[in-house]
């Protein structure tokens, strides 16, 4: 998964919260639009679009961006930073048997999850589905038993970070399992019947997920502050036209310039493949 695309009100605020709290380098700002990352690898571009208003309550669109992190200790970094500058911002936490994560609402309303996953050695498949729970973390335990110190504070040495999952918020599950699944081509590794969907590509516990907890029911999208793209990154241009295809002969309406194909999906959430690490 590529960088997130948010549109925003306040671009600094929203600028400080990634930086300062998730712990995120700015690598750029040009034109009123801010791209923070970590190790030189863009994670969220933050697009000043004040002219848009805030989307309607329960409303399609984003319901969480998942950063994963290489180690426990990266988190705890993180976890750290947001607790001592933005506490009020902290929603939850869960054992997912194959992940630790952390949740949180950025200060446009924006769903954030910082994660670790487990080694793929430690994951459990039964007929094709990845075992998945929901079990409560201690947060302050965590930041007891994984937090160094010595690096709680420092700005500089931040390890890589990038864009683990995007998690939806959709009308319906089987509408999103015929657009994700049959025609974009992800694999489906874990369902919640009529709740939600969790879709993956190579065997990971999932690239995205679905749900309709805050949207059941919800149609397009109207222009609004949140959301603006998801980017996929697909590791050949082969694949890229692959998916293309099977999204025309879906009758999905593409925009393609030869280096990303760009379309809606049923809720008008934008979203973009490419070749992994091409040049944009």
């Amino acid at each position: 998964m590529g960088a997130v695309t948010l549109k925003v009100a306040d671009l600094d605020a929203m600028i400080a919260y990634y930086r300062d709290g998730v712990l995120l380098e700015l690598l750029s700002l040009v034109d009123g639009v801010a791209t923070l990352g970590r190790g030189g690898v863009p994670v969220v571009v933050l697009e000043h679009a004040p002219e848009l208003s805030w989307a309607a309550r329960g409303a399609a669109g984003l319901f969480h961006t998942a950063i994963v992190f290489d180690t426990r200790a990266e988190l705890a970094r993180s976890l750290y930073s947001i607790a001592r500058r933005y506490p009020g911002t902290y929603t939850g936490s869960a054992d997912h048997l194959v992940s630790i994560a952390f949740y949180m609402t950025d200060p446009e309303g924006n769903g954030v999850e910082l994660y670790w996953d487990r080694e793929r050695t430690a994951w459990s498949w039964v007929h094709g589905q990845v075992e998945m729970g929901s079990m409560y973390v201690d947060p302050n335990s965590f930041l007891e038993e994984h937090l160094v110190r010595d690096t709680a504070d420092a700005v500089e040495g931040l390890a890589p970070a990038s864009v683990g999952h995007v998690h939806l918020s959709v009308g319906d599950v089987d509408t999103a399992r015929a657009f994700y699944v049959d025609a974009l081509g992800f694999d489906q590794t874990f369902a919640m019947p009529g709740s939600a969907l969790f879709v993956s590509a190579g065997g990971y516990h999932h690239h995205m997920a679905m749900n309709v907890w805050n949207s059941r029911g919800a149609g397009l999208r109207a222009p609004a502050l949140g959301l603006g793209l998801v980017r996929i990154a697909l590791p050949t241009a082969d694949a890229v036209g692959e998916a293309g295809e099977r999204l025309a002969f879906a009758g999905v309406s593409l925009a393609d310039d030869g280096r990303t194909v760009r379309f809606d999906d049923p809720w008008a959430n934008r979203i973009e493949l490419s070749v992994e690490g091409a040049p944009r």
